[in-house]
């Protein structure tokens, strides 16, 4: 079983950046694709980006709207999400998520298509 902790969540200024990062445990952490979530209160599981096993293949959502990049570094059993250009909205929980299902290039962009979930990080965005 994976155990994923994120971190870097705060809160910001509209305009400014923040740094999320994923750290797995438990596992070969090259196995499984990952991705980022948000969810706002009252609000469902949006995808924000997600990064096949190799890293080569990427997808990003509406979320991201071209400011964010997702990375991963599976060698540090590590995923990172920066955030520029943040801009303001409702404050939203970002999860990171893992699923061993699939291929090297799989990328996946639903929240049914994720096995594995961390506790999330609130970042929120001030006027």
């Amino acid at each position: 079983q994976v155990q994923l902790v994120e971190s870097g969540g705060g809160l910001v200024q509209a305009g400014g950046s923040l740094m999320l990062s994923c750290a797995a445990s438990g596992v070969t952490f090259s196995d499984y694709t990952m991705a980022w979530f948000r969810q706002a209160p009252g609000k469902g599981r949006e995808f924000v980006a997600c990064i096949a096993r190799g890293g080569v293949n990427r997808l990003y959502g509406d979320a991201a709207k071209g400011r964010f990049t997702v990375s991963r570094y599976n060698a540090k059993n590590a995923m990172y999400l920066p955030m520029n250009s943040l801009e303001t909205e409702s404050p939203a929980v970002y999860y990171c998520a893992a699923d061993a299902r699939g291929n090297l290039w799989s990328v996946k962009t639903h929240p049914n298509d994720y096995a594995n979930w961390g506790q999330g990080t609130q970042v929120t965005v001030s006027s």
